[in-house]
């Protein structure tokens, strides 16, 4: 399947851009997670891991905010990250 000249462009610009897409992803996560309810807390921060396995944050640094699961640690570290 052929892409547009403005689908490439699109693709393009989303690559070009991923970084800033999934701190402002990890972001809008941090306030799920202070609105969440126990239920659903497990699955965002599933989603956090994934978001910062894609930034290549390392390993031992994403370990630490996982075991922690504090929203506020997490906030303080994107703070540091932008």
């Amino acid at each position: 399947m052929e892409r547009t000249e403005y689908q490439e462009s699109v693709i393009k610009r989303y690559y070009k851009n991923q970084d800033s897409i999934m701190l402002q992803k990890l972001s809008e996560l941090v306030t799920e997670l202070y609105l969440a309810d126990e239920k659903k807390k497990p699955g965002l921060w599933k989603r956090v891991e994934a978001a910062l396995r894609n930034l290549k944050v390392p390993p031992t640094k994403i370990n630490l905010i996982m075991e922690r699961q504090d929203p506020v640690f997490l906030a303080k570290f994107l703070e540091g990250k932008l």
